[in-house]
């Protein structure tokens, strides 16, 4: 059974996808890593679905469900740096601005859906979203107020969802396509 996870994507990470022309286009990767700089895709799977998440001005936007292939250098990440200035995926410089250049950056190879800022998520679904840990634990949300997310440091970071939850963001894709 595949899970389903959310990772943030920041303002900063939209709005270098805006001024390179990627909206409309599939991501091939995504990129995880072992600094705080990057997300750390830990526990996902071959299969997995992540959605990527994007807030603007309180709202919340679905901007891409990525199906994770595989993980780690493939032949399609182009050479190795020789040195620190040489790029890290050659590549996939197309796609560097998801994380090529962080620190312990690895390749996430994935099956996305175009990246797209107009598929919002209702604000009555908000507080309805549920993530849970490895102990099965479930939290929602925090501040939501009256439909809208005050703060996104509740969604920073890489978390699994619960099946409704990611069958009501599978809904939301679904529907925008």
């Amino acid at each position: 059974m595949s899970d389903a996870f959310t990772v943030l994507w920041t303002h900063d990470t939209c709005r270098a996808l805006r001024r390179a022309g990627r909206v409309g286009e599939r991501p091939p990767v995504a990129f995880s890593g072992a600094h705080q700089s990057l997300p750390t895709w830990v526990g996902a799977r071959a299969g997995d679905e992540v959605y990527a998440l994007h807030v603007n001005r309180c709202e919340v936007f679905v901007v891409s469900r990525m199906r994770m292939v595989d993980i780690g250098r493939g032949d399609c990440c182009g050479t190795p740096p020789q040195t620190w200035g040489d790029p890290s995926f050659p590549g996939h410089d197309d796609w560097s601005m998801l994380g090529a250049g962080g620190c312990g950056a690895t390749a996430v190879h994935v099956d996305a859906t175009p990246v797209r800022f107009d598929n919002p998520v209702p604000g009555d679904l908000l507080p309805e979203l549920t993530w849970r840990n490895a102990r099965g634990r479930t939290r929602a949300l925090k501040y939501v107020v009256d439909g809208r997310l005050e703060r996104s440091v509740s969604l920073q970071g890489f978390y699994r969802l619960t099946p409704e939850s990611a069958d009501a963001l599978a809904g939301l894709v679904a529907g925008a396509s």
